[in-house]
């Protein structure tokens, strides 16, 4: 399985610099709703401390959790792509603590600095394709298990 990238430490540090002065510090409280799916994805953020948990809406009263992220993670990154949705929910499941970054500021710089801003994309298609992976053997562990049951 490939490596967690984390963003802003794969970033080179002057890009990084750069990206982190748009940023402002925000908090949330354990339990609090930080952003619901198909909401306007127009900001992200890099979890400074916590945990956060992505969530998919099941039924009407039911939520998933399909991810944890920690310290380090990107969370959010609908924000890149159209029609700039929330594809899952996000909740703190502990204090967290983050950086948050608005997006047009951000796509901003990259027009800006093009170099930056294929970096910061290539970062986050890895980020992508690490947790697509994660996810992918995830349902393998669970759905094989289950294969193995009713094939015995």
């Amino acid at each position: 399985m490939t490596k967690a990238t984390k963003l802003l430490t794969a970033l080179p540090p002057p890009q990084r610099r750069r990206l982190v002065s748009l940023a402002r510090e925000v908090s949330f409280p354990e339990d609090a709703r930080i952003f619901e799916a198909g909401g306007t994805a127009d900001r992200f953020w890099v979890i400074r401390s916590g945990a956060v948990s992505l969530t998919q809406q099941v039924t009407s009263v039911q939520r998933v959790t399909v991810a944890g992220l920690g310290a380090g993670d990107l969370l959010g990154w609908s924000w890149l792509f159209p029609p700039y949705q929330w594809d899952f929910g996000a909740e703190a499941f502990s204090p967290v603590r983050a950086y948050e970054f608005e997006a047009q500021p951000v796509l901003k710089l990259c027009e800006e600095d093009p170099a930056l801003g294929l970096s910061l994309v290539r970062i986050v298609a890895e980020i992508l394709a690490h947790r697509l992976e994660t996810t992918r053997v995830r349902l393998m562990e669970q759905y094989g298990t289950q294969y193995r049951r009713r094939t015995l």
